[in-house]
């Protein structure tokens, strides 16, 4: 099995790198291809399992749309044959239509029909609670932009507390066959370790373990009493 890790050189701005270990040590066999923006992706020309990127700079998005935009075909048959996609924080916006900053209007790859409209004045904090396919997931947001278009027919989750991809939204993320996108921060995977074990399954790892899996749990139920505790603010 292989997945393949993008630009973990700069796009892991919200704990993704400690993702990316942990999945490491709960996939030990898995190959783990790391590739930077001067590298060709590995999924261009091999067969990956899984792909996945975090959250980076505002500029580096430009960067990373320059040099993915060649593989826009590509990417786009390996989400309609169902390879695995995990992209958290603003990397979503990589895969939108575009990018709005002002006057300025930032083509971006164009694969799913969303605009991201950014707002430098107002960093949005946020905790947030959800619902996907009878697992609870909980988790942070820390982001300048937020993204426009009715995804009621391919989000990642129901939003219990909190918002979605834009304020007032109770729908967060991008689903689409195996590709999932979310403003969810990168230690989503040890923060919600059932949502964890459910990417294992997408990989045909059902019996793979859960590093840590008893304190992870632990704190994980903690965490959730937290949030459902309707006396707790979100933001």
């Amino acid at each position: 099995m292989k997945i393949e890790i993008l630009f973990p050189a700069f796009a892991n701005l919200h704990g993704e790198k400690a993702a990316v270990q942990y999945l490491t040590q709960c996939l030990p066999e898995a190959e783990f291809i790391s590739t930077e923006l001067t590298d060709e992706p590995a999924f261009a020309t091999e067969k990956v399992d899984m792909i996945f990127i975090g959250s980076m700079t505002e500029s580096q998005q430009e960067l990373c749309i320059e040099k993915l935009l060649p593989y826009k075909k590509k990417i786009e048959e390996l989400i309609l044959e169902g390879t695995v996609f995990l992209s958290v924080g603003n990397s979503l916006e990589v895969f939108c239509s575009s990018i709005e900053d002002g006057d300025r209007s930032i083509p971006a790859l164009g694969i799913f029909d969303y605009t991201a409209k950014r707002d430098f004045n107002r960093r949005y904090n946020s905790l947030i609670l959800g619902e996907m396919e009878g697992m609870k997931i909980v988790g942070f947001k820390s982001q300048f932009s937020h993204l426009y278009g009715d995804n009621k027919n391919e989000y990642l989750y129901k939003v219990v507390r909190g918002d979605g991809i834009c304020p007032g939204s109770k729908y967060e993320g991008i689903r689409r066959n195996n590709f999932m996108g979310t403003y969810t921060l990168g230690p989503l995977l040890i923060l919600n370790p059932d949502f964890t074990k459910y990417i294992f399954s997408l990989l045909g790892c059902e019996n793979a373990e859960l590093k840590f899996e008893e304190s992870i749990r632990r704190a994980y139920m903690i965490r959730l009493k937290e949030f459902e505790d309707p006396d707790r603010k979100m933001d």
